[in-house]
């Protein structure tokens, strides 16, 4: 077999390998770049890099007639980790120069990321939903599984916060739907920050408790969010797997405080 051909092959699976792994690195902290909906962009971004580092090791072969030289070009998909990756808007990567064209891959893989992110919210909320004690104590079982595994304190933090949010206003829901008097409601109001200084009125207690309900919805989707971008998107569903009617009815459903 010739040595130009093993050169390019050499260093095709190489460049292959290392674009994998920095791809893998550059998207820390944002999600996986190979889930569902954003593989293919992935894939695609993953073996383009390839080949171009395989072009450029057959140039060199054929100007230096040293195999070996071939696989310096592997420092090419370094680029993938060191570069910068957007995401920008459509109007920002027109195809008016090479780099902006070059962006475009990776500005589709973002869009594809955060619809896996999405989705994997979506049915974990669509779960919890159902019941509103589901969503304390869904938020309990996800941070029990993730609180030790996070090493940035300000990420724990958050996630502390809004652990104890949650907990704490389905715990005056529930207190509601016991029919606790106005008094103690407002009480309850009082004992933590994330309802101490909002603007609550005990005047309808049914419609205060929606609100609360759907605030801790929300901070649940947040918390989720912030959990699969730390990387830990392959938690267990709970309490159940939701059909595909409720995570549609879900989407469906604008989650608002104002109610």
């Amino acid at each position: 077999m010739p040595n130009w051909v093993v050169g390019g092959v050499g260093t095709f699976v190489l460049s292959l390998i290392v674009a994998y792994w920095f791809l893998k690195l550059r998207c820390r902290g944002i999600g996986p770049p190979f889930g569902p909906h954003a593989r293919y962009w992935a894939l695609f971004i993953v073996v383009t890099t390839a080949l171009v580092s395989a072009g450029i090791g057959l140039l060199i072969i054929a100007a230096s007639h040293n195999t070996g030289a071939a696989y310096a070009v592997i420092i090419v998909p370094g680029g993938l980790r060191l570069s910068r990756l957007p995401p920008q808007r459509d109007r920002d990567m027109l195809p008016r120069v090479l780099s902006a064209v070059a962006t475009l891959p990776f500005s589709r893989l973002y869009e594809r990321m955060g619809e896996d992110m999405q989705d994997w919210c979506d049915t974990r909320l669509a779960a919890a939903a159902a019941e509103p004690q589901w969503i304390a104590d869904a938020v309990t079982y996800y941070h029990r599984q993730v609180a030790r595994q996070v090493k940035d304190p300000r990420a724990g933090a958050a996630l502390d916060r809004w652990r104890a949010s949650i907990t704490h206003k389905i715990g005056i829901v529930n207190l509601i739907d016991s029919d606790a008097d106005p008094a103690r409601v407002w009480a309850a109001l009082q004992l933590d920050p994330s309802t101490r200084s909002r603007k609550y009125s005990d005047s309808d207690l049914p419609r205060l408790a929606r609100r609360l309900e759907s605030e801790a919805l929300n901070e649940l989707q947040l918390f989720l969010a912030r959990v699969y971008q730390l990387g830990h998107h392959k938690l267990l569903i709970y309490p159940f797997r939701p059909t595909a009617e409720q995570v549609r009815a879900l989407r469906a459903e604008p989650m608002s405080p104002d109610l």
